[in-house]
């Protein structure tokens, strides 16, 4: 299987960003799949940069297991081609995205992560940071559904 690139977006890289990427990881783990793809996670802002994610989604993640590698890092234009899926957290995030590359051609598909999910039809991921612990449950709720459809997805466009 040809490696897959995915990156994960929110706004600041330390909530819903790191959240993805660490949820998709713990997936690709426990199917042994790791070494079929490059995962990573960045923020549209810069405000972050080099933080690790935010406590409150460690611990919501630690509590089921999942391990949040990432340091917070901002998207820049180079992102739009060394991956293949780039997955937004909200509308604000998607827009900032497809506007770095407005007018160029790029290889990565922009797309909402909220399209796979399978049981909960929610248009966007909502930003946990100025909420409490249930936010970030939430959060982790929505990612691990829509984590396990992108997967599926990912996994049956390859075997097609």
């Amino acid at each position: 299987m040809e490696r897959s690139r995915l990156l994960f977006v929110c706004l600041g890289n330390i909530c819903r960003s790191p959240a993805a990427e660490g949820v998709f990881l713990h997936q690709l783990q426990q199917r042994g799949l790791e070494q079929s793809f490059r995962v990573d996670s960045a923020g549209t802002g810069s405000w972050h940069t080099g933080q690790p994610a935010d406590a409150r989604m460690r611990a919501a993640a630690a509590g089921r297991g999942i391990h949040l590698p990432s340091r917070a890092r901002q998207i820049v234009a180079a992102d739009l081609d060394g991956f293949d899926h780039i997955l937004t957290m909200d509308d604000d995030n998607l827009m900032a995205v497809q506007a770095m590359g407005r007018g160029r051609e790029t290889k990565a598909q922009i797309r909402p992560i909220t399209q796979h999910c399978r049981r909960q039809r929610v248009r966007e991921v909502p930003d946990p940071y100025y909420g409490g612990t249930e936010g970030f449950e939430r959060v982790l709720d929505l990612l691990e559904d829509a984590c396990t459809g992108l997967l599926e997805d990912l996994l049956a466009s390859h075997n097609s």
